[in-house]
């Protein structure tokens, strides 16, 4: 029998505050979280805007020992576990551990540790030769990713296959769809998996400023980030994380589970081409689109709606708005098409999982997100872009990519279990 891996609980931290229910008012009200950047005095930098969340861990049930061990990403990542293991009324207790796995993508890790690590031992930066007495004692922790995975397994007591992610930008999605194919291959029936990330920074922001890929419109940071408008110049940095129970179906169907929905086709590509360059024909994209759609056994034309990318860059939105185009044919134009970075910014490797989320809480509660800020369109990205209201519709179908540094191309397919699929 065919293995399936469907969505039964999520959880969300995402800029703004946390929690799902607010993730999901927020972005269905096309109100946006991007604002002046508060970690940190921004005024030396070009960019100096961000989409912060407003979390307080303590608040979130985190005891000062754990806030002392784990990094905010680390943080982010557990209470978002906390979130969709309750939502999805799974008791782990009666589930073999071993076949309960964590898949987990994050795009930089620790960096916010790191780098206030990295000042306190260095006498901020002042100290060539550093004294590590000073340090963190869980600094290792800090400068090891996979300690990201280590906290969620041990949230949930998961023994299974243990995984973390990281290829930039694709890392929400690609962490996820390993999720989904270790389910259909037998190797889990339960699957903890999403992404995180924390790297609003002044190191991040540094790096970004550096090749001019964050935008300079600080004088009204709360429309900075302008996903296909004609003056859109670049994303603003977020942060946060999302966290589903990936559970194998016939297993959620014997407990009667409920189902947000199932993760049918999933497909990443490299174009080989530049670290941050875009070719206009979408043409690599475009083929992540249409594996994860024959994998998902679904037509072009049983698309109901399309979550982009949309960092806002130039070349980015040309380049998705050419792959829709290429994968979708004429039915590209037909189907609503939007970028949730509009509103929550570019949380780098978590945006992929937060941006899941929205698909399946779309199929779940038949609306589409709107892309804010959308006043003035390029017409070079001439698709429906569902300009800064959101559109109440039957979502069935849903292609969610991303494209990451490095010339990563990724596609996932969500459907509602028995959803038409040609």
């Amino acid at each position: 029998m065919e293995r399936r891996a469907v969505i039964t609980g999520i959880g969300v931290v995402a800029p703004g505050r946390p929690g799902t229910k607010a993730f999901w008012e927020l972005v269905t009200s096309g109100r946006t979280a991007t604002r002046r950047i508060s970690a940190f005095d921004p005024s030396p930098f070009r960019s100096q805007m961000a989409a912060e969340c407003e979390f307080d861990p303590a608040a979130a049930g985190f005891t000062p020992r754990e806030v002392r061990r784990m990094d905010r990403t680390s943080l982010f990542a557990v209470a978002c576990v906390r979130e969709c293991v309750l939502d999805s009324g799974l008791v782990f207790a009666d589930v073999d551990p071993g076949r309960v796995g964590t898949s987990v993508g994050s795009a930089v890790g620790a960096t916010t540790s790191l780098e206030r690590e990295y000042l306190v031992i260095s006498d901020n930066g002042g100290e060539w030769l550093v004294d590590p007495a000073y340090a963190s004692p869980h600094l290792y922790d800090y400068f090891t990713p996979g300690t990201i995975t280590a906290e969620v397994a041990r949230a949930a007591g998961a023994e299974g296959p243990a995984t973390l992610v990281s290829s930039g930008c694709t890392s929400g999605l690609d962490s996820v769809g390993h999720a989904a194919r270790l389910i259909a291959e037998g190797s889990a029936d339960v699957m903890l998996t999403g992404a995180t990330d924390a790297p609003v920074s002044p190191i991040a922001v540094a790096c970004f400023d550096a090749i001019k890929a964050t935008t300079p419109l600080n004088d009204r940071p709360e429309s900075a980030s302008r996903p296909f408008d004609l003056t859109r110049a670049g994303f603003v940095i977020g942060e946060g994380a999302a966290m589903f129970v990936l559970e194998e179906y016939e297993h959620a169907k014997a407990r009667g589970a409920h189902v947000y929905a199932e993760v049918s086709g999933y497909a990443t590509r490299c174009n080989g081409y530049h670290m941050t360059g875009l070719k206009a024909d979408g043409r690599e994209m475009a083929e992540a689109i249409t594996r994860a759609l024959d994998e998902s056994r679904t037509g072009a034309t049983a698309v109901d709606y399309v979550n982009a990318h949309g960092s806002g860059t130039k070349q980015n939105d040309r380049h998705e708005t050419a792959a829709f185009k290429r994968a979708l044919g004429p039915h590209a134009y037909d189907t609503p098409v939007s970028s949730l970075k509009s509103m929550v910014g570019h949380s780098l490797g978590a945006i992929g999982s937060i941006e899941v989320a929205a698909c399946a809480l779309a199929i779940e509660h038949g609306v589409v997100p709107p892309t804010a800020n959308l006043h003035e369109p390029d017409p070079e990205c001439d698709l429906d872009y569902v300009p800064l209201t959101a559109r109440e519709q039957r979502v069935d179908t849903v292609l969610t990519v991303g494209s990451g540094f490095g010339g990563f191309q990724s596609a996932m397919v969500l459907r509602r279990p028995g959803a038409v699929t040609a």
